[in-house]
């Protein structure tokens, strides 16, 4: 498989000779390869503008056999993109040892503010009617995204009792879990770059089963939203060793405010219930700390 510098060298060396259509498939897959590297040569071609054939025809200009293996090199560069060793040299160049708290609390809440301005609000309680509406209810997300989905999981349990946090071991069990899924469910993936082809092939299946496809992403270009009708982007920067996703957790944060002032007597209904087990079980009463004493006790079973 070729190099991401052996594909980009190619890209260069053809450049010059290369026709206006070729040159605009040039540039967006130099600036957006994490994102072509998803796409169909005809999805790709209805991006920039160009045929299909234009996109197929490119992909043998600059050297490759066909747009498969083509493709296969931009996957290639995706799996190359910033690796560990990239993302502390950029955080150690970018940000001073001594005003890191700062610069990253900066930099996070200008990522809310711009997605704050941004946000499609028709998606988003598009989103909300969707659920609401919905017979079931999954939610995938993969590596980093992972604990986004089980946050938003955690909260939609409170709400619905239809909820499908998909457990993303293995592909054949993501698979596994959805196959009762059809057109009154819907399925809400999350997923940023480096982008998940587990998480995208979820989505693909839903789809093919006509269920709702509900994505939050990074953007418009997200191979994510080729399966959805409602898309959620939220900022996102993963050009540091942690991956910022504050953004998307505040979007979640705002489906899940919206989702309980529609069912407010359904929330309060599961609170009364959760706090009469938690009651009837005494889950916290060997573990709570008395505010007014100032001294800590804890018993354990042997202390009975």
């Amino acid at each position: 498989m070729a190099t991401t510098t052996d594909l980009l060298s190619k890209i260069n060396e053809k450049y010059g000779k290369m026709s206006k259509g070729q040159k605009l498939l040039a540039n967006y897959i130099i600036d957006n390869y994490d994102k072509a590297a998803f796409l169909t040569a005809a999805k790709l071609g209805e991006i920039i503008g160009v045929s299909e054939s234009t996109v197929v025809r490119f992909a043998s200009y600059v050297g490759y056999s066909g747009y498969p293996e083509f493709q296969q090199a931009l996957e290639g560069m995706v799996r190359t993109k910033l690796n560990n060793t990239d993302r502390i040299e950029i955080t150690n160049g970018g940000i001073e040892q001594n005003g890191v708290v700062k610069e990253v609390l900066t930099s996070d809440a200008l990522k809310i503010k711009n997605t704050m301005e941004s946000i499609d609000e028709a998606a988003f309680y598009n989103a909300v009617e969707t659920i609401l509406k919905a017979r079931r209810i999954y939610v995938v997300g993969i590596r980093t995204c992972a604990p986004l989905a089980s946050f938003l999981s955690f909260y939609l349990n409170l709400l619905f009792d239809n909820v499908v946090n998909l457990q993303t071991s293995s592909a054949s069990e993501l698979f596994e879990q959805m196959i009762h899924i059809g057109e009154d469910d819907c399925i809400i993936g999350i997923s940023f770059p480096r982008y998940s082809m587990r998480t995208l092939k979820a989505l693909e299946f839903a789809n093919n089963r006509q269920a709702n496809v509900i994505t939050i992403t990074d953007s418009i270009h997200s191979p994510m939203n080729l399966y959805s009708s409602c898309n959620l982007i939220a900022e996102s920067d993963m050009h540091s060793v942690v991956d910022s996703l504050v953004a998307p957790l505040s979007v979640i944060n705002a489906l899940v405010v919206e989702l309980c002032n529609r069912k407010q007597k359904d929330l309060a209904d599961t609170l009364d219930m959760v706090e009469s087990v938690w009651s009837e079980y005494q889950f916290y009463e060997n573990d709570e700390i008395d505010m007014v004493d100032d001294s800590i006790r804890m018993t354990y079973p042997g202390d009975f």
